[in-house]
C-alpha cells in the first residue's frame, strides 16, 4: 500500500474529518470518528497527507489557527475549503441531498430535481477542484469520495491535470433504468468517467454502473471483466470499475464492548427489562432507513404470535438528522404517532412494547445496547453498506446475537449467510423472521454469530484500505 513513501495521500471529502466546536468564547476541534478516518489516520501521517474539505463552520471561527493546532496533533494536514451559506443550501441540501441521494437509494417518490441546484454542484465540485489542483505534487495518490464530489475528477482535468485519480461512492448505484430520470444523467456519468479508478461498495453497484455508462456513453467500450474489476476503455484511457466493501475497525468494537464500563451498562440495561429478548434498531433520521417499516413489523409480529407479549421489547434509536427538512419533520412526526399507537395498543403496566429514543448515544451505552441486545432489527429500503450491522456483529462478544438485516443493505452481500435476511417491504415476513430470531437456539445464535464475526475481522475497514489503494496501483 502506497508503496512508494514519496506518494502522499491526498483526500478529498465533502466534509473535514473534525469536529469543530465552541464553548463561550473558546473555539475547540477534534478529530471526527468512524471507520474512515480511523483507516485513514495512520496512513495519512506516514505519508504527510492533506485532507480538503469544508470545515462545516463559516468566518466565525479561527480556522487558521484551529487547522495548524490540529497539524501539530495529528501529524498530517486539513485543507478547508469555504462555502457560502447558498452554495451550502444549493449544493449539499439541495443537488446532493434531494436529488442524487433519494434516487440513488431507488426513491424516486423524494426525488426533487432543480437546475440552479445543478449549476451550484458544479460550482461547488469546480472549487473544490480548485483547491485541490493548488496541493498536489507529482505521484501523489488523489482519492475522491462520495456522492457530494462526482465531478471533481472533471474539473481537475480542466485545469490540466494528468495524475491518476480515485474515487469511492459510499452509497448504492442505481439501475440503468432509474438513473435516466436525472435530467443530468450523462453531464454525470462523463464526470464520473474521468477518474482512473471508480470503486463501489456492491457487485449489484459495480454492473448498474458499468451498464449505465455504456448505455449512455456510445464510444465507452469493455475492454474486460474480471472477478472483482471491470476494465473500460474510453480512447486512450482505461478506467477500472472495482467493488470494495467498506467495513469497520472490528477489534475496536471488540475490545470497547468488553470493557468493564460497557459490561456494566450493558448489565444495567438487561436488568431494567428483565425476562425479555431486546431487539435492538439504532438509525440516523432518513426514510432510506425503514424504520416506519419496522415498527409496522414488529406490531405484526405481536399481532401474530401473542407469546411475545411482555417477552420481547424493541430498543430503537433515532439519531437526530436534518429535523428542519420537510421530508424529515414529517418522518419523525410519523415514528412518534406509530410507537404511540403501538405501545397504546399492546403496552402493559409492567411492559412497553417499545422503547424509543431520538438523540445521538455517549459511545458506551451505544456499545453497551450493541452487547447486551440479542437480536439486531436493521431494514433499510436501500443502504451502501450500513456499518451498523457489523459494529452490532463485532460487538456481541458473548455470540448470543441474532442479525437481521434487510436483503437491500450492500452489506446482505457479505453477511447474508449467517445472518436472517428480510425483505422490509414484506410486513408479514418480517413478523415472521423476529419470531424465528426470538426462539432460535442458542447453539445456532453461537455458529451463526461466530462466523459473522469471523468475516467481519477478517474483512476489516485496513484491509478494505489496503485493496483499494493496491488496486489503484495495480495496472492490471
Amino acid at each position: 500500500m502506497l508503496q512508494n513513501q514519496a506518494k502522499r495521500l491526498l483526500i478529498i471529502s465533502n466534509r473535514l474529518p473534525t469536529v469543530i466546536g465552541q464553548t463561550r468564547d473558546e473555539w475547540s476541534m477534534r478529530p471526527g470518528t468512524g471507520g474512515l478516518v480511523t483507516a485513514l489516520a495512520p496512513v495519512m501521517r506516514e505519508n504527510h497527507g492533506i485532507w480538503v474539505g469544508w470545515p462545516g463552520c463559516g468566518d466565525e471561527a479561527p480556522l487558521a489557527s484551529l487547522l495548524r493546532d490540529f497539524e501539530a496533533q495529528q501529524g498530517y494536514k486539513m485543507v478547508p475549503v469555504p462555502l457560502s451559506e447558498d452554495e451550502v443550501e444549493l449544493y449539499y441540501r439541495g443537488f446532493s441531498n434531494s436529488a442524487i441521494w433519494p434516487l440513488f437509494h431507488d426513491l424516486l417518490g423524494f426525488c426533487h430535481f432543480d437546475l440552479p441546484q445543478w449549476q451550484t454542484y458544479e460550482t461547488v465540485n469546480r472549487k473544490f477542484a480548485g483547491v485541490v489542483a493548488e496541493q498536489v505534487f507529482a505521484d501523489d495518490f488523489i482519492w475522491v469520495h462520495d456522492y457530494q464530489l462526482m465531478l471533481v475528477g472533471a474539473h481537475l482535468r480542466e485545469l490540466g491535470l494528468q495524475d491518476r485519480l480515485a474515487f469511492f461512492l459510499h452509497i448504492p448505484f442505481p439501475s440503468p433504468d432509474l438513473y435516466r430520470r436525472l435530467p443530468w444523467r450523462t453531464e454525470l456519468i462523463r464526470g464520473l468517467l474521468a477518474y482512473d479508478q471508480i470503486g463501489f461498495q456492491t457487485l449489484r453497484d459495480r454492473r448498474n454502473f458499468v451498464q449505465t455508462a455504456t448505455m449512455l456513453v456510445p464510444e465507452l467500450a469493455i475492454a474486460s471483466r474480471q472477478r472483482h474489476h471491470t476494465l473500460l476503455q474510453l480512447g486512450e484511457r482505461t478506467i477500472k470499475v472495482g467493488h470494495y466493501p467498506i467495513s469497520i475497525d472490528f477489534n475496536e468494537f471488540d475490545e470497547g464492548a468488553r470493557s468493564h464500563e460497557v459490561e456494566d451498562a450493558a448489565w444495567y440495561l438487561h436488568e431494567n427489562l428483565r425476562g425479555r429478548q431486546l431487539v435492538l434498531g439504532i438509525d440516523r433520521l432518513d426514510y432510506t432507513k425503514g424504520i416506519p417499516e419496522r415498527f409496522l413489523a414488529f406490531e405484526r409480529a405481536l399481532e401474530k404470535y401473542p407469546e411475545l407479549i411482555k417477552r420481547i421489547s424493541l430498543m430503537q434509536v433515532v439519531v437526530p438528522s436534518r429535523t428542519l427538512v420537510p421530508d424529515y419533520a414529517n418522518l419523525k412526526e410519523q415514528l412518534d404517532q406509530l410507537v404511540g399507537r403501538i405501545n397504546a395498543r399492546f403496552g402493559q403496566p409492567e411492559w412497553i412494547p417499545i422503547h424509543y429514543v431520538f438523540r445521538c448515544l455517549e459511545r458506551e451505552q451505544l456499545l453497551a445496547r450493541y452487547r447486551t441486545s440479542e437480536i439486531a432489527l436493521i431494514t433499510p429500503l436501500r443502504d451502501g453498506m450500513n456499518l451498523v450491522a457489523k459494529e452490532y456483529c463485532a460487538s456481541s462478544v458473548e455470540n448470543n446475537g441474532v442479525l437481521i438485516l434487510s436483503e437491500f443493505a450492500g452489506a446482505a452481500e457479505q453477511l447474508g449467510k449467517h445472518a436472517l435476511l428480510v425483505n422490509p417491504y414484506d410486513t408479514d415476513g418480517t413478523a415472521d423472521t423476529i419470531y424465528r430470531a426470538f426462539c432460535m437456539d442458542p447453539e445456532e445464535r453461537r455458529q451463526r454469530m461466530m462466523h459473522l464475526r469471523t468475516e467481519i475481522r477478517r474483512n476489516d475497514v485496513h484491509r478494505w484500505l489496503r485493496r483499494f489503494v493496491d488496486s489503484a496501483e495495480d495496472d492490471d
